[in-house]
């Protein structure tokens, strides 16, 4: 998977270094695709930064990722279980895919912290917040790989 060259990457990236948490950065990048307006798309993935609210679970960027994949591929229909499998091996793939490039998809872990939960206030976002933080490399991964998915499994919206 090429990241430097994903342009879905590019964007989240550049989300994620405007301020959006990782997850809006991932979910805002693909707007394009499902056209929901900007403010809606980031006040309805504004909960999952911080791995859920700084509970440091499943990295925002995923949820971020699992996000677009519901609006891109998902099942509205109550009670559609080959859709509803269909649609969950689809997030177990997009799961184990960035799992393979990171060794986890638990934001603790990625950021290498022993504390399950954190305070709920964010850290200010300086340059020594970026260099070490690997949040914008993440957010670039998921995004690359939610674009690589689409590539080989063409939209039919």
């Amino acid at each position: 998977m090429d990241i430097e060259n994903s342009k879905y990457g590019a964007l989240a990236e550049e989300n994620f270094r405007k301020g959006y948490n990782c997850s809006q950065a991932v979910f805002l990048a693909f707007r394009d695709l499902y056209g929901m307006d900007e403010r809606a798309a980031a006040r309805l993935s504004s909960s999952f930064g911080g791995g859920m609210g700084r509970l440091r679970e499943v990295c925002g960027a995923v949820s971020g990722m699992f996000m677009a994949a519901g609006l891109l591929y998902g099942y509205d229909t109550p009670g559609a279980q080959q859709e509803k499998a269909e649609h969950y091996q689809r997030v177990q793939e997009l799961a184990k895919a960035y799992e393979e490039e990171n060794g986890s998809i638990v934001c603790r872990e990625l950021l290498g912290l022993t504390e399950k939960r954190q305070e709920p206030t964010p850290e200010k976002r300086t340059e020594g917040y970026y260099k070490k933080r690997p949040c914008p490399k993440l957010v670039r991964m998921a995004a690359a790989i939610m674009e690589q998915y689409i590539a080989e499994h063409p939209l039919t919206l």
